[in-house]
Parts: structure tokens; C-alpha cells; sequence
């Protein structure tokens, strides 16, 4: 893994706008070398490797994340089943996240309550390819809000699946657009 400061004063000068004027965010640029994927991450990551089953296909599901300002930020990506049973997966692995922060939609007046459609360029343009904003619970019963997305790619015969989210105590739009913008395939 490799982490890069993001160049120049202008840059971060610009970042800082972006997400909401907060010194605690130290926005970075981190390539993930396993995932061929570049993320924008306002702190280090850790990284894991645990093994998970996706219906039936059994992959290492690799996690980088880190916390800052009262936040938690993540990227997790796996090698997926075949390109006919990667939609299907990206909806239990969605259903899956949702179900375990027990999800409600956020209210209209707070963001889009239906999944909106996300695919960073090079991303296949899967229905099940979104973003969505939802209000939950974390497993110790506090109230929790997550701004995620999943979507996936077809690197020559091999399918990439991914999801990214931002949890927070109470919805951060600011901070989760500048997150997911700064997502890129390789």
C-alpha cells in the first residue's frame, strides 16, 4: 500500500473546502494495490484480510479503513464471482451491510432516500452499481449514519467487486462526496 500527500498547498487548500473546512481531515491520496483502486482517505489506513462467502462464492474480502474526525471511512474489495453473478452479488453484499446496522433511508429533506446510481470511471454500469445514504444502529445500540456505495469492474476475465463507505454519528454529505469522488480504478 502506498500512501501520497495530496500535492501542492492549492490542492489541499481546495480539499479542505470540499470537506467542509474541518483541520481534521488530512485528505491523502492511497493506492490500493491489491484492489487496483485509488482512494482519497483523510487519514491512514490499517488493512485486513479476512475470508467471506458471497452466496456461495468464497473470496478474501480485503479492508482498509481508518477514523477521523468523529468518523470511520472504508473501502473493502474481493475478487468476485463471474460477470453473470455480479450484480446479484453486489445486492446481497449491500442487503448484507444494510441489514447488519438494522438501515432505515434518511428522510428526504436530509438526502436521497432511494440508492442513486455510482460508477466511477472504468466501473461496469451495473443496476446494482450505488450510492446510498442510510440511518442505523452500530452493534452496541448507538445511532449510526452511513454514506456507501458499491460497484464493480471487469479486469480482463476477472471480475473486482467493492464497497466504500463513511460512517458517522449524523449524516456528513460534504465529507462523503469528497470520499467517493476521490475513488478511481487503475
Amino acid at each position: 500500500m502506498k500512501v501520497h500527500s495530496a500535492a501542492g498547498p492549492a490542492a489541499l487548500a481546495c480539499l479542505v473546502a470540499l470537506s467542509g473546512c474541518s483541520p481534521a481531515l488530512n485528505w491523502r491520496t492511497v493506492t490500493l494495490e491489491d484492489a487496483g483502486l485509488v482512494a482519497l482517505l483523510p487519514c491512514k489506513p490499517d488493512h485486513a484480510v479476512r475470508p467471506v462467502d458471497l452466496g456461495g462464492h468464497k473470496a478474501d474480502l480485503s479492508l482498509w479503513g481508518c477514523d477521523a474526525d468523529g468518523a470511520t471511512f472504508a473501502v473493502s474489495h474481493l475478487r468476485g464471482p463471474g460477470p453473470a453473478e455480479a450484480d446479484a452479488a453486489l445486492v446481497r453484499w449491500r442487503g448484507a451491510v444494510l441489514s447488519r446496522m438494522q438501515a432505515q433511508p434518511v428522510p428526504a429533506a436530509d438526502a436521497a432516500t432511494a440508492a442513486e446510481a455510482f460508477a466511477p470511471p472504468k466501473a461496469l454500469a451495473l443496476p446494482s452499481a450505488v450510492r446510498v445514504t442510510a440511518q442505523g444502529r452500530t452493534p452496541g445500540g448507538t445511532p449510526i449514519t452511513a454514506h456507501a456505495a458499491w460497484f464493480g469492474r471487469l479486469q480482463g476475465s476477472e471480475m473486482h467487486l467493492y464497497h466504500a463507505v463513511v460512517y458517522a454519528p449524523a449524516a456528513r454529505p460534504a465529507v462523503a462526496d469528497t470520499f467517493f469522488a476521490g475513488l478511481a480504478l487503475q
